[in-house]
């Protein structure tokens, strides 16, 4: 179902109902998972080292820092950047499968590789997730302030955030950290795409016929998989762009410890490892891999549901046409 193929029988949704299967898929995903991500940025954005033993760090465990943030903030807090998070899962969902779907069939179309093939669905990953990184980046980097700010809050809500951001940085503040986004999410996502399609192969290749039927419980399997590889791969730099993101956004982390002004990628890259060391490159790296895995599973799941319910929809309604 993931990309275009030809033999498949499902293959009559227009590029529209892709767009609302993706959409789609990354809402429910992105309402489900959005705790383990706001846990995850507060550890990427954390100077101090993710260690009880050290007397200033203010998070250092998934059970620790979620029981801190409710202690702190409130429930609601695990959600904090809700809207921008939204509008950036509905938004990118939707760039992503109809770029890889329309990539995939023109692969079929204007070449001699097959589209079910590793290298063919890395490359075009890749691109599908670079267009929708350029297009939703502005709401990526508020989503990240929103879930970054403490109390009292620095922005009251997504409208007093975007003026507040523009008048104060300029435009260019909602594209910060681009250049590790991009050069980050081609291979994650252009790995998350390959692999996904290879365990799905492998699962056909492993499982008895008799299990053959347990399709959701595959694409979750072999979802969740492809996120684990994929974000251990590139972590780093989904770190360095959460830290260029809260530049000149200091102010509203003091309540968390240290803060850091970064001149660009290489800058940041560097004083991460010179005052961090090397393990400062991976923090948060678990619940990274947690939110990958359930991330990556549900956004794969979903996909091929709404995919599935969307042409089920459209056969049974051209089956009571026919019969009408």
């Amino acid at each position: 179902m993931v990309g275009y193929d030809p033999k498949s029988e499902v293959k009559s949704i227009s590029a529209v109902e892709v767009a609302v299967a993706g959409s789609a898929s990354g809402f429910v995903t992105r309402a489900l998972i959005s705790p383990v991500d706001v846990i995850k940025i507060r550890f990427q954005l954390q100077i101090e080292q993710l260690s009880p033993r050290n007397p200033l760090a203010k998070y250092y465990g998934i059970l620790q820092t979620a029981h801190r943030i409710f202690h702190e903030e409130g429930l609601t807090a695990f959600w904090k950047g809700h809207v921008p998070a939204q509008l950036l899962s509905v938004s990118y969902g939707a760039v992503q499968f109809v770029t890889f779907e329309c990539l995939t069939e023109l692969v079929h179309n204007a070449t001699p590789y097959n589209t079910r093939n590793f290298i063919v669905h890395f490359v075009c990953g890749g691109l599908a997730a670079c267009t929708a990184t350029m297009t939703v980046q502005p709401l990526d980097t508020l989503r990240t302030r929103f879930a970054a700010q403490g109390e009292p809050k620095v922005y009251r809500n997504l409208r007093h955030a975007v003026v507040t951001m523009y008048q104060t940085e300029g435009p260019l503040t909602f594209y910060r950290g681009l250049t590790p986004t991009i050069i980050a999410i081609f291979p994650y996502a252009g790995l998350q795409f390959s692999f996904y399609n290879l365990l799905q192969q492998l699962y056909k290749w492993v499982m008895p016929p008799e299990g053959m039927n347990a399709g959701n419980v595959k694409n979750l399997v072999c979802g969740s998989c492809a996120g684990v590889i994929s974000k251990t791969l590139t972590y780093p730099f989904d770190l360095f762009k959460k830290r260029l993101q809260v530049g000149g956004f200091e102010q509203a982390r003091a309540a968390f410890g240290q803060v850091r002004t970064y001149k660009g990628l290489m800058d940041c890259a560097g004083q991460i490892v010179r005052e961090e060391g090397p393990v400062g490159l991976f923090k948060g790296l678990s619940p990274s891999l947690l939110k990958a895995a359930l991330s990556t599973g549900f956004t794969f799941f979903w996909y091929e549901f709404f995919c599935n319910l969307l042409y089920a929809l459209k056969d049974t309604g051209s089956t009571k046409g026919q019969e009408g």
